[in-house]
């Protein structure tokens, strides 16, 4: 017997493709690599976001990666934009603003010459970028590509971090950008592992700090060597020769050994409102957006109401065998109605 019973109607139902291209009109928009992601069905996508990642190094950062493909597609549901994520970062090639409004680095950057003219053109025409966390990581191996470290984001070459990950009390230390306008004046952000750079942005004209360590953070890190102890170590800012954002965001704790993620990018409503502020104005969007509500308990059990057809999602027969079809059926009070999140 179940001790709970609650119904949950879903608003858009996260989709899985296999490549396969689907109608504009859809509640689902398939990427360029068949990972789909949700759009509104209800009105004409006021803009739309490319993704770009390349999903081959570290853990922590494919498991943000995985989690950002479901909860940007929730985002754009809410908020009435198309998202697609992609590993193909030749996209950028031939890039114009009609086509994507607004680019997101997730885990890396653009390694081809033709990709980095592409992406530079593209920015330099109108176009917005949104990067996260590693797309900025650069060293003395890797070198500086100067129109990015330099120009676009103005950090130089990677420093050091902190370990382990962990969240941070970041400053906010400009009010009045449309990314933090509704943001108390220091928030708890979500678990991250946090850079620091060869420039001090701060000595940069072009460059504006929105969020920075609070001093109550330190000591930040546990590990010898990874510790911050003072200093000043800005965590999202933008470039006013650009419509950019980047945000230190996109390393998540894990379990190295058994590859499960132990914490969420997404787990701080402040910085997600930060985050979906800052997409909606780089798409040309002004006020508040909306976020995610928080998931259902994971211990209770439900049943899933599908919007158009107000019918529940079913295991047919109530069987409970290994490849039992699933199907909506009228919704009841059957075991083949009850699932757990």
């Amino acid at each position: 017997m179940f001790t709970q019973h609650r119904r949950i109607v879903a608003q858009n139902l996260v989709c899985v493709a296999t490549g396969i291209a689907l109608a504009a009109s859809s509640a689902c928009v398939a990427s360029e690599d068949g990972v789909a992601s949700e759009a509104s069905p209800l009105a004409t996508p006021a803009f739309n976001v490319l993704a770009l990642y390349s999903g081959t190094f570290d853990d922590a950062h494919i498991n943000f990666e995985k989690e950002a493909a479901v909860w940007f597609a929730q985002v754009a549901a809410l908020n009435n934009f198309t998202y697609t994520q992609s590993t193909n970062w030749d996209l950028l090639n031939n890039l114009t603003t009609s086509q994507y409004q607004v680019v997101m680095f997730l885990d890396d950057q653009p390694t081809g010459a033709a990709q980095k003219a592409g992406f530079q053109r593209y920015m330099e025409n109108g176009g917005a970028f949104f990067g996260f966390h590693v797309a900025a990581y650069n060293d003395t191996s890797s070198g500086v590509w100067p129109w990015f470290h330099q120009t676009l984001l103005g950090t130089g070459t990677f420093q050091t971090n902190t370990w382990a990950p962990s969240a941070a009390v970041l400053k906010i230390e400009t009010q009045s950008h449309p990314s933090t306008l509704r943001l108390p004046a220091k928030l708890t952000s979500s678990v991250s592992e946090w850079y620091s750079w060869q420039n001090d942005l701060r000595n940069n004209a072009s460059i504006t700090v929105l969020a920075s360590v609070d001093p109550s953070s330190f000591p930040l890190g546990n590990q010898d060597g990874n510790i911050w102890t003072s200093g000043y170590f800005p965590i999202v800012w933008t470039n006013k020769s650009f419509k950019m954002l980047y945000a230190n965001f996109g390393h998540n704790w894990m379990n190295y050994s058994t590859k499960i993620g132990l914490s969420s990018t997404f787990a701080s409503d402040d910085q997600d409102h930060l985050i979906i502020d800052g997409l909606r104005w780089l798409g040309g969007q002004t006020g508040a957006g909306v976020i995610p509500s928080t998931g259902p308990a994971a211990a209770s059990w439900y049943a899933i109401t599908n919007r158009a057809s107000n019918k529940c999602v079913d295991a047919r027969n109530g069987a409970s065998a290994n490849g039992t079809a699933i199907q909506q059926a009228t919704c009841g009070t059957g075991l083949g109605q009850q699932f757990q999140f």
